[in-house]
């Protein structure tokens, strides 16, 4: 057994246990966790402590003597369909009432009214607010009408999450404060100042995270619990102050409706507008003014100050080139998935930990039971183990650690020996990057999105919550592969074309999203960008709805697909019914497709995959290498000197990742090179500085192959389950 690199959560009143499995399991640090405390046999134990404060819901008692002073977001009605010329709109009807008060006394002059059904504004003299209700006069019967309105939120949402999954009853109910009323930020540093003199045992402050968690709106429909809930939304940074602030001076001001948008609010999946991306750049400045001086108030009493990526982390922004100056000391990251693991590798800073799943509740985020009776958290462990340990072959990850209760797993024997194998594994792992990083293929792959860096791998929350959307499965297929990836935005290729070093671009979503880039493709500049890199010899692989527009973005544009001539291949959205499709067969043997589907299950790869309706061939010399009852899934061309793949879609999984790296592989115009392996349930690195070969199984079952090295069989492995194999590269070379 090895030790360090593991963080475990302890809890007061089972210091038996916490300390025992802090042997068992190697850690180097124990930390408490959203509901549980450390008593002193703990905190003197001789380990790291690691102290979790959530800055803005930690005085509660200050908060309820401050309700004014809560933070507050901009809430659309749900529509009410007029039958007379009078509308009565009930603002929260539909929503929490736990979590959602109406703010009737600051900024009402913000509110919003609007007819939908034409997607005009009322004016204001025809509207007034009366005892919680919002009239609205002259309504034409037959529309539909909504009131944008500002809400203080009096239950603080992570809270909410914890209360209802644990059963917490009547334990307080936490609130958020606002940071932008002077009087709060004052309060946040004096409360930290003092927090740190009384916990001098304390090495790490552990910030959950800062002042702005992502958007989660309840509702008071027991079939619509959540009504709308992103992960990278800013809907939760707005408050009169800010308003007003930003507001001051501008021509043209920010409205409720830049938030709300017709019901979509500012999620991540749509192309930002420009006066939105400016928000965020303010509320940026303002998070980082404020977060360096608390920062600043940890480093002067000689603790380290590490940032959770998740619940309070918007504003934050990692990817951006101003997060190092905050100054904090690691950044931890919740993972259920690799591209979530790569998320956090990435980011400049000088410790990378992951908090791993299953969390020790009861139950999991989505209900189901984990540390009770039907639940299988060996299982649940490992399968979230195997996943994500791809992505650590690529990419260094220097801790590892749990949280929750400690104490739900003492009757789990199987999961507590299982810990013990991934800390000892993450550790080995760890080494070899500390050693030297892996070799990685000469193909480096740019994914372009409205988004570029700033979205790095993620495309806004977990994989189980967006199960649909293909460029999720995307980089979760790259987070394991052995290419350089970079993100790149969209609007900086119209401008500078692509960046030099890049060999294939990766564009794929759904037509509008942001990941796809949506209007962004209407700009002929960067249409002609794209277009000259292929021709030039790049690659190109579109996944579900590259470049698309819809006619009313494109007026006068020949294809839905604005890349349709490189890719080959478009989309008939229902206004070319009339016209003949271009005939085609399957061709399963010709040489792109025995490049590309080499060593893939087919049927499994494509498992899942939905064929886009009206999927067509623009033009000759398109191989079709898979359709679907008469419509193409894969397809493959040369334009110019370079190529270009095209997916219907992409659903992760061993063969789903193979066949995404030989068609990147293929349209970088390149032989696979380096290390590999016959099956591809069987990832491997390559660690020259080391000598170290890892091989590691994703599959639930024993696997034998073959390990490659540039094309040759080099080695044979057989693996149990999840198993991993760690190989001399310079016997492989005997």
């Amino acid at each position: 057994m090895t030790t360090g690199g593991f963080t475990l959560p302890g809890e007061a009143g089972h210091e038996e246990l916490t300390l025992r499995l802090a042997e068992r399991w190697g850690a180097d640090v124990i930390r408490d966790s959203d509901g549980t405390t450390l008593s002193r046999e703990i905190l003197d134990a001789d380990y790291g402590i690691y102290s979790t404060i959530c800055l803005i819901r930690e005085d509660r008692d200050w908060a309820l003597a401050n309700q004014r002073l809560l933070q507050q977001n901009f809430l659309g009605s749900f529509p009410v369909v007029a039958d007379g010329d009078v509308v009565r709109i009930d603002p929260l009807a539909g929503y929490s009432t736990d979590q959602f008060v109406l703010n009737d006394w600051d900024g009402v002059e913000l509110w919003q009214v609007f007819d939908r059904t034409s997607g005009t504004e009322v004016p204001r003299e025809s509207w007034r607010l009366v005892d919680g209700t919002v009239v609205v006069d002259g309504t034409v019967p037959g529309h539909s009408y909504t009131v944008n309105v500002l809400v203080m939120r009096v239950w603080e949402e992570i809270s909410m999450y914890n209360h209802v999954t644990n059963d917490w009853g009547d334990k307080p109910r936490l609130m958020a404060l606002e940071p932008r009323h002077p009087a709060v930020a004052q309060r946040l540093e004096e409360w930290l100042e003092r927090w740190c003199v009384e916990h001098p045992e304390t090495t790490v402050v552990r910030f959950t995270s800062l002042f702005y968690n992502f958007a989660w709106f309840w509702g008071s429909d027991p079939d619509l619990p959540h009504v709308y809930a992103d992960w990278g939304s800013y809907d939760f940074t707005v408050n009169p102050v800010a308003l007003r602030e930003f507001n001051a001076g501008r021509a043209v001001p920010i409205t409720s409706e830049d938030f709300v948008d017709a019901g979509r609010y500012t999620s991540t999946h749509n192309p930002p507008s420009p006066i939105y991306r400016e928000w965020m750049e303010f509320t940026m400045d303002f998070v980082l003014a404020l977060g360096r001086r608390l920062v600043d108030v940890v480093h002067r009493h000689g603790k380290q100050a590490y940032v959770f990526y998740d619940d309070s982390w918007v504003g934050l922004e990692p990817y951006s080139p101003r997060f190092p100056e905050f100054g904090f000391d690691g950044l931890i990251k919740a993972v259920f998935s690799g591209y979530e693991a790569r998320l956090n590798a990435g980011v400049d800073v000088p410790v990378h930990e992951l908090r791993l799943h299953p969390y020790l509740f009861p139950v999991d985020l989505e209900g189901k039971p984990t540390f009770v009776p039907g639940g299988d958290p060996t299982a649940d462990a490992r399968a979230y183990w195997t996943v994500m340990r791809r992505a650590l072959l690529r990419a260094r990850i220097d801790r590892i650690g749990l949280g929750g209760y400690l104490s739900l797993v003492e009757p789990f024997e199987d999961f507590q020996a299982y810990v013990a194998e991934v800390a000892d594994e993450h550790r080995l792992v760890r080494d070899l990057h500390l050693a030297g990083p892996p070799a990685v293929a000469p193909v480096r792959v740019g994914v372009a999105t409205c988004w570029g860096r700033l979205r790095s791998w993620t495309c806004s929350g977990h994989l189980h919550e967006n199960p649909e959307l293909s460029l999720l499965h995307v980089i979760e297929s790259l987070a394991g592969l052995p290419f350089d990836v970079e993100f790149l935005a969209l609007d900086d290729l119209a401008a500078d074309g692509v960046p030099d070093g890049i060999d294939v671009l990766v564009n794929a979503g759904p037509a509008g999203s942001s990941w796809s880039g949506g209007p962004v493709w209407s700009r002929p500049e960067l249409v002609a960008a794209v277009t000259r890199f292929v021709a030039a010899g790049g690659g190109l692989v579109g996944v579900e709805s590259p470049s698309a527009l819809d006619r009313a973005q494109a007026p006068g544009r020949l294809d839905r697909f604005q890349l349709a001539p490189v890719l080959g291949v478009d989309v008939d959205a229902g206004d070319r019914h009339v016209l003949a499709r271009r005939r085609f067969d399957v061709d399963e043997a010709g040489p792109a497709a025995r490049s590309i589907l080499a060593g893939v299950d087919v049927a499994t790869a494509l498992a899942g995959v939905r064929p886009q309706p009206g999927t067509r061939l623009a033009r000759s010399g398109v191989a079709v290498l898979a359709a679907t009852d008469g419509v193409p899934t894969v397809t493959a061309t040369s334009f110019g000197a370079g190529r270009a793949v095209y997916l219907a879609d992409h659903r992760h999984g061993a063969d789903a990742a193979r066949l995404l790296s030989n068609a990147l592989w293929w349209a970088a115009g390149r032989e696979p090179s380096g290390y590999a392996t016959s099956d591809p349930r069987l990832d491997v690195a390559h660690f020259p500085a080391s000598g170290t070969v890892l091989v590691a199984s994703s599959a639930d079952v024993p696997v034998t192959g073959s390990v490659l090295r540039d094309g040759e069989v080099v080695a044979e492995v057989s693996l149990a389950p999840a198993g991993l194999a760690v190989l001399d590269a310079a016997a492989l070379d005997g």
